[in-house]
């Protein structure tokens, strides 16, 4: 009897913690997106690459900080496994920047849609992950309406499709590595931002400025910079801190696929709030009815994979000093959506 109020009490705090996370993570990344939104439709600061770099600066000296402090406690983390995560991860931000820049709304948004799928298939190959018939049929329904609320005109081109492509793969394995470094690694989330932060920072604002010439004809270095569009900046910044611990978080306790299936709760909220913020138009049938499919699919995931055997992982052999499971994802890098 005591064991299973022991037992029922741990799944209350699991339960309480997980909504907790989730909730940090709908907070801090609607947020930023409205901030940036604003930062780039009404003061013109275009520069998203280098923007992801200025957040990621901010990530680091946050990181330093605690550490200096002894809330972060040393960790190894591979140089290889760095760079490659480093690699994965700013080649999602380049990708998604070039992909909304060479291909229509629509198009763009399919291809976000299809890093679920990616995300799945990487969990079955590399994690031996099987989902129920119910888990995969509500990841549709999720799919179907989020699509049917924001995909619109859908136009392909070659070099638009390469860039999606590059977008979606680089996302859904950042995503997947994030789990992974947690996981094999017991890295906890700010110990993970510690060693990641400082060098996508660096690389972000190296190559940041060059590349949003190049996407947008304009230098960050000309930017008439004001007292209004620096707080603008700042706040973006804060926000972001936020926003990398809080998917570092998710990710590391619900896997990259069921953040991406509820991350598009972000989605609706996006919509529903740019609804009220910035105008209504837009808003029509079709738009409620995909929120409401969409919310549906998201609830019927929630309760299909928490079965037994909604989603598991078959058994294989892992090194013991690495089995450990770290409660622990990177800065989303879309700025004009559900990516900061």
């Amino acid at each position: 009897m005591e064991k299973k109020m022991t037992s029922a009490k741990l799944s209350d705090r699991k339960g309480a913690l997980d909504l907790a996370s989730w909730m940090f993570n709908v907070v801090t990344s609607v947020g930023i997106i409205l901030v940036n939104k604003a930062l780039m439709a009404k003061y013109g600061f275009s520069f998203a690459t280098t923007l992801t770099g200025l957040h990621f600066a901010t990530t680091t000296l946050l990181t330093v900080i605690l550490r200096r402090l002894g809330y972060i406690q040393a960790s190894h983390l591979p140089i290889s496994d760095l760079l490659k995560f480093v690699l994965f991860a700013n080649f999602s931000i380049v990708g998604m920047n070039v992909s909304l820049m060479w291909n229509s709304v629509g198009f763009y948004q399919i291809a976000k849609l299809s890093m679920i799928p990616v995300s799945c298939f990487l969990e079955v190959v590399l994690d031996k992950v099987r989902y129920s018939r119910d888990t995969k049929l509500s990841i549709i329904l999720v799919l179907l309406g989020v699509a049917v609320c924001t995909v619109t005109d859908v136009s392909v081109n070659a070099k638009g499709f390469i860039a999606a492509l590059v977008a979606v793969w680089s996302t859904a394995l950042q995503q997947y590595y994030v789990h992974y470094l947690q996981r094999n690694y017991s890295l906890g989330s700010f110990n993970l931002l510690g060693h990641t932060a400082p060098a996508q920072a660096a690389s972000l604002l190296l190559v940041g400025p060059f590349l949003d010439c190049w996407l947008t004809g304009k230098r960050v270095y000309a930017y008439d910079y004001t007292l209004t569009s620096v707080s603008f900046i700042i706040l973006s910044c804060t926000i972001a801190v936020g926003t990398n611990l809080s998917q570092f978080i998710c990710i590391g306790r619900f896997t990259a696929v069921s953040f991406q299936v509820l991350g598009h709760m972000k989605t609706i909220l996006v919509l529903i709030l740019g609804f009220i913020f910035f105008g209504k138009e837009g808003l029509n049938s079709q738009v409620i009815l995909g929120m409401l499919i969409a919310v549906a699919g998201m609830m019927w995931y929630g309760n299909a994979s928490a079965k037994p055997g909604g989603k598991e992982r078959r058994s294989h052999s892992t090194p013991s000093n690495k089995s450990q499971r770290h409660v622990g994802s990177t800065e989303s890098t879309e700025l004009l959506d559900d990516k900061v």
